[in-house]
C-alpha cells in the first residue's frame, strides 16, 4: 500500500482518494497479511467508489481506527515535506481511503509529519526525542493520539522499553492509538540509527511489522538508503515494478 501511494505521486503529484483506491485494488495480493476487514473489501469490492463506501461503513459508520493507514504514510511525508499544510491534508486523503475514523486519520497524520521532520533535519545532528515529539505535536489533530504523544513527553531517555509499551501500547490491540505513540518514541530515540530504532522498537513486541515498518520509513528519511545495514538490503524483498512504471489504464 505504501507503494501505491508512492506511485499515484509519482504519477499525479497528488492523492486523490478514487485514484488511491484504484491502486489498492489492481496490486491486492491476499498473501501480504492485510487486517480481515480490508482484506475482505479488497478481495470483494470491484471498483473505487465501493471501496471508499465500504470503508466509510465500517463498524456501524464509525470507520476503523486500525494502524494500517498510519502504516503506509511515510513516503508521503518525505514527498511534501516543504508543505506541513500539504502532508496533513493529502494524509487525510489517504487514510479515508480504508480507514476513516479520526483516531486513525490522527495517527496517520502524526507519522506523516514525523517523516516531514525527519526529512527536513537529515542535514543537521538528530534532535533528542523530546524535540522530536515536540515538532511533531502541533500539527496532530485533538485525539487520544495526540494525548498519548503528551504522555511520551514525560519519560526520560533511558525509560525501559517494556514501560514505554505498557504506557503507551505497543500496536497489539492493532490501533493507531496504541501503535503511533509508540512508535515516534522509538523513531525519536535513535532517529540517526536506522539499525538500532528497528531493535529497540521490535524488543517492544506487539505488532512487530507495524511497528517496526512505521519506524523504518520515518528513520530511513533521515538517515537515507547508506543508513540501512547492506546486509539488510541484500536480504530484503525485491521491489516490484509496477510501481515505478506509467498507467496504462484508459
Amino acid at each position: 500500500m505504501a507503494l501505491s501511494i508512492f506511485s499515484v505521486l509519482r504519477q499525479h503529484g497528488t492523492i486523490t482518494e478514487e485514484t488511491l483506491a484504484q491502486s489498492f485494488l489492481d496490486h491486492y495480493d491476499l498473501t501480504r497479511g492485510y487486517g480481515p476487514a480490508i482484506s475482505r473489501f479488497l478481495h470483494h469490492t470491484k471498483s473505487p467508489s465501493a471501496l471508499l463506501e465500504a470503508a466509510r461503513a465500517l463498524f456501524d459508520g464509525q470507520g476503523s481506527y486500525g494502524n494500517g493507514s498510519a502504516m503506509r504514510i511515510a513516503p508521503l511525508g518525505a514527498y511534501f515535506a516543504d508543505d506541513l499544510e500539504q502532508v496533513i491534508d493529502q494524509t487525510r486523503r489517504s487514510s479515508i481511503v480504508t480507514h476513516t475514523h479520526p483516531e486513525a486519520v490522527a495517527g496517520a497524520v502524526a507519522v506523516a509529519v514525523a517523516a516531514t521532520q525527519a526529512w527536513r533535519l537529515r542535514s543537521s545532528p538528530p534532535p533528542g526525542c523530546h524535540a522530536f515529539l515536540e515538532s511533531i505535536l502541533p500539527y496532530v489533530p485533538e485525539s487520544e493520539v495526540k494525548a498519548r504523544l503528551r504522555r511520551a513527553l514525560s519519560f526520560s531517555p533511558d525509560t525501559s522499553i517494556y514501560h514505554i509499551a505498557a504506557m503507551l501500547g505497543n500496536g497489539s490491540q492493532i490501533s493507531a492509538q496504541d501503535t503511533v505513540p509508540f512508535t515516534l518514541w522509538c523513531a525519536g530515540q535513535h532517529l540517526d540509527h536506522y539499525e538500532a530504532a528497528l531493535w529497540l522498537t521490535a524488543k517492544g513486541l506487539g505488532d512487530v511489522d507495524t511497528t517496526c515498518a512505521i519506524v523504518g520509513g520515518i528513520v530511513a528519511t533521515y538517515t537515507g538508503l547508506e543508513g540501512i545495514p547492506p546486509m539488510w538490503r541484500a536480504y530484503r524483498e525485491q521491489l516490484p515494478e509496477w510501481p515505478f512504471q506509467e498507467e496504462t489504464r484508459g
